[in-house]
């Protein structure tokens, strides 16, 4: 008998509940050990066949010095004896230079679809060039190339601007002897640099087309961008970028691949492809890729991860987001940029020496100060442009074209032609309609008026 005031305390009963499996995690540590044991990847093995042009000493807006400027691009077409039908391709933030197959690299191209013989962009017609952007990983000068030293720039390598990026792809053009482009052409970031191409080298640049791009960057396409470059920087191996002697950070690039993709097309197209449906309805919830739609965003992510270089996606990315053509942010880089060159007469800054520097982004403040400041900012851009927009896009929403058409006509433009694509593809349209964007570019490349 219990004594009063004694309580019988039993033992709970242990759960019989089964331990949740977690084969996307045991995939990654795979990958870890493998990477820990293997060889680092090489970015220029993935893409081949491109021509390097390599130009002296590149001075970048925000300071510091490339000594010499190396720019990977491939060509489709003949060069005519004017040289007056080049037509340079702008690619979107992780492009490489092979947007189409030829002879000395026969996988099919980015832009596969829309540049050959007969096609949106017609190379019976046009001499089409090509580029990887500077700050990029397929050939071009960028973070993981080697410096003077024979050490990887790292996140040693300078920031850049767009307008950096067009700047080397007209050195290029100067090598080539191509005085003026047929077009500047360009989607996403590429459609940045065709209009950066035609306001700031306006000369030089006889048709314009932008695509799924915008006059400036603005909050939520910066923030989703943010949040990318966050989750690449919290992978335990970015190592403050340093981590091509050690293991790439291929988490952080998976995660950053999720959320990007998540940008790139749209709802509406995802509820006709995936639905609610399930990899496996006959078996209990995952918290591994369990929907369709989770299996999609792996995958993708997966493939990308190691394709790419972690630091080109933070320098690249955060150009874009600095993006802003108004006249105030283009005289500000100009200023600093001479003001660069000037000091490297005297003691020249290498790529870890830049300035800090709070350029490169509008002091006004009221939308008609903005608007004013970004009609200023594209007053030489009078040639026949073509602004595509698509309803569906979430990172480019098409308000942000309707402000590239609309400054451009405020600026004295009246060879504007606006067209909004009702596709559901979101912002990766410019790369799937080949027949309404391919449509679209071919009739205003061919147009003789």
């Amino acid at each position: 008998m219990l004594s009063q005031g004694l309580l019988l305390h039993t033992q709970p009963a242990r759960h019989n509940n089964q331990p949740m499996d977690f084969p996307c995690i045991d995939k990654l540590e795979t990958r870890q050990r493998d990477l820990l044991s293997g060889p680092e990847p090489t970015y220029d093995k993935i893409v081949t066949g491109y021509k390097t042009y390599t130009h002296p000493q590149f001075t970048c807006d925000h300071g510091g010095q490339l000594s010499q400027m190396r720019i990977a691009y491939e060509t489709w077409g003949q060069l005519n004896a004017q040289k007056s039908n080049a037509i340079l391709i702008h690619t979107g933030l992780s492009g490489s230079s092979h947007a189409r197959s030829h002879e000395l690299n026969k996988s099919a191209g980015w832009w596969e679809k829309f540049i050959g013989p007969g096609l949106a962009i017609d190379t019976d017609k046009f001499f089409v060039i090509c580029t990887n952007v500077i700050g990029g990983c397929y050939g071009s000068t960028g973070p993981s190339s080697f410096d003077e030293s024979g050490a990887r720039y790292a996140t040693s390598f300078p920031l850049l601007t767009i307008n950096d990026m067009v700047r080397a792809q007209f050195h290029l053009l100067d090598h080539l002897g191509i005085a003026k482009l047929h077009a500047s052409v360009g989607a996403s970031m590429g459609g940045m640099q065709s209009l950066c191409a035609a306001a700031l080298h306006s000369e030089r640049v006889g048709r314009l087309v932008t695509i799924s791009a915008c006059a400036r960057s603005h909050p939520y396409s910066i923030a989703l961008r943010f949040a990318q470059r966050q989750a690449l920087m919290a992978d335990a191996n970015f190592n403050r970028g340093h981590y091509y002697d050690g293991v790439q950070p291929h988490v952080g690039m998976k995660l950053a691949r999720s959320i990007a993709t998540v940008t790139y097309r749209s709802g509406p197209e995802w509820e006709l492809r995936f639905g609610r449906r399930r990899q496996r309805p006959d078996q209990p919830p995952a918290l591994c890729p369990d929907f369709l739609i989770e299996t999609y965003l792996d995958h993708q992510s997966e493939r990308f991860c190691l394709q790419y270089d972690a630091n080109s996606l933070l320098y690249v990315s955060k150009a874009m987001d600095m993006f802003d053509i108004s006249h105030s942010v283009t005289q500000r880089l100009s200023r600093l940029r001479a003001d660069n060159q000037r000091a490297c007469t005297l003691v020249c800054l290498d790529a870890s020496e830049q300035p800090a520097s709070d350029q490169g982004h509008s002091g006004v403040e009221t939308s008609e100060e903005i608007r004013a400041d970004l009609v200023r900012g594209v007053k030489a851009a009078m040639q026949p442009t073509l602004v595509l927009g698509v309803q569906s896009d979430i990172l480019f929403p098409v308000r942000q074209q309707k402000e590239i058409a609309d400054i451009l006509r405020q600026a004295g433009n009246t060879r504007v032609t606006y067209y909004e694509l009702d596709a559901i593809y979101g912002h990766d349209t410019f790369l799937i309609d080949v027949v309404n964007v391919g449509a679209a570019i071919k009739g205003h490349l061919e147009n003789t008026h």
